[in-house]
């Protein structure tokens, strides 16, 4: 009798833990009942972090002009060098040769030239005298010209071997850091080498490259007027280096890319950073983190939007409580968690902030507030809780 008094108590058990999980409104209340939110402004600031790869304002690789022997390095790997230093010098014999042979030249020019100018007066003298006809005045003129053409022709010479003897001592073009320095003296080096001698890096400004989603450029190209409004507008930037820790200086977003990259869909942004104390290094990585501060912003969950086709929709709730599914914009920016509302709602706005997945466009709700909301979905999972513990306890007494 006994055994048959328990079994009745759990089999009621399990008929009013069923009658209560009916279909229906949110959660599977079967009332239509909804968590309910008004809209109300407040101060938030929202950050968004994107992974960063820093470069020097000009990171300038360092390749030779002429091909040779590396006969002496001037400089090591971390120096800091100015425009115009001296960083490699390349066997020379051969161009201070051909230098040698370009001088002689001209000098020979030069000489030919003078002759030229005095056979030219003579001949006049001698024209003038009738001892020559027309034909040698005019063949003493030509030889005076050519010889002056052999002059130019010898001196450009000249110009080029310097400058090619120049080559073989390599130079800084800007001032900056020296990379890495993979050749030593002795070394055979080419123009067309594929490795650059070094590369010099000027850090006193650093540059961090990021790159943002294509809809959320165009959200705030569309929102600023433009794409150099947008940039010019954009918030101070804070970049977190690789260990974790905050850069102290913050920086500024300058530029970007002119052309979405096709395999990703992404636009790259450039920060710059001044770099004082030259912590910062090309070739490093971080993250910039983008902050966005409003003061009376209308922020909604996530939660409660839906986004079909690059647009975003709310359920908003009427005075006859009746919901419509409406179209708001919101910022790009955002933590993951919540949206800022830029246009669609206003102060004293009503909208579904819960279980929005089985609404439809027109249905009359009955609000509730969020906590009355999580203590029915408490309440349903203690009532499955009980519905699983009887069902349990009915299969070991069949046993």
């Amino acid at each position: 009798m006994k055994a048959r008094s328990i079994i009745f108590f759990a089999t009621s058990m399990v008929v009013v833990a069923s009658c209560t999980n009916k279909p229906g409104g949110s959660a599977g209340f079967g009332d239509n009942e909804y968590a309910v939110r008004t809209v109300s402004p407040e101060s938030i600031e929202l950050s968004t972090s994107y992974p960063a790869t820093i470069r020097g304002v000009q990171d300038v690789e360092i390749r030779p002009k002429i091909s040779g022997f590396i006969t002496k390095v001037n400089v090591h790997e971390g120096q800091r060098v100015a425009a115009g230093q001296l960083l490699f010098v390349i066997d020379n014999e051969t161009y201070q040769a051909q230098v040698r042979q370009a001088k002689a030249a001209v000098s020979t020019a030069k000489a030919q030239l003078e002759t030229s100018r005095l056979t030219l007066e003579n001949s006049k003298e001698l024209h003038r005298n009738n001892v020559i006809g027309d034909y040698e005045l005019a063949t003493a003129r030509n030889n005076l010209a050519t010889a002056e053409a052999t002059l130019l022709q010898s001196q450009a010479a000249l110009a080029s071997a310097q400058e090619m003897l120049s080559f073989c001592y390599v130079k800084s073009p800007v001032a900056g850091v020296v990379g890495e320095l993979p050749y030593k003296a002795g070394a055979l080096v080419s123009a067309s080498g594929a490795e650059p001698l070094t590369t010099v890096s000027d850090i006193s400004v650093m540059e961090a490259y990021f790159s943002v989603t294509e809809k959320d450029m165009l959200a705030m190209t569309k929102g600023e007027g433009g794409m150099d409004e947008a940039i010019r507008n954009y918030p101070p930037v804070t970049l977190r280096l690789s260990d974790g820790t905050l850069y102290s200086h913050k920086g500024s977003v300058v530029k970007a890319s002119g052309v979405i990259n096709a395999g990703t869909g992404t636009i790259t942004l450039i920060a710059q950073f001044d770099n004082p104390e030259k912590l910062l290094r090309s070739g490093g990585s971080g993250q910039i983190i983008a902050t966005n501060v409003s003061k009376a912003a209308i922020v909604i969950p996530q939660e409660a939007v839906t986004e079909i086709q690059n647009k975003t929709f709310v359920y908003l709730v009427g005075k006859d409580n009746r919901v419509k599914y409406s179209e708001i914009k919101v910022l790009p920016q955002n933590d993951g968690n919540s949206y800022i509302v830029t246009d669609g709602m206003q102060p004293g706005s009503r909208y579904v902030a819960r279980g929005i997945a089985s609404l439809k466009d027109g249905v009359q709700i009955r609000p509730i507030t969020e906590e009355q909301y999580m203590q029915k979905i408490n309440n349903a999972a203690k009532l499955g809780e009980n519905q699983h513990k009887a069902s349990g306890f009915i299969e070991a007494m069949k046993k």
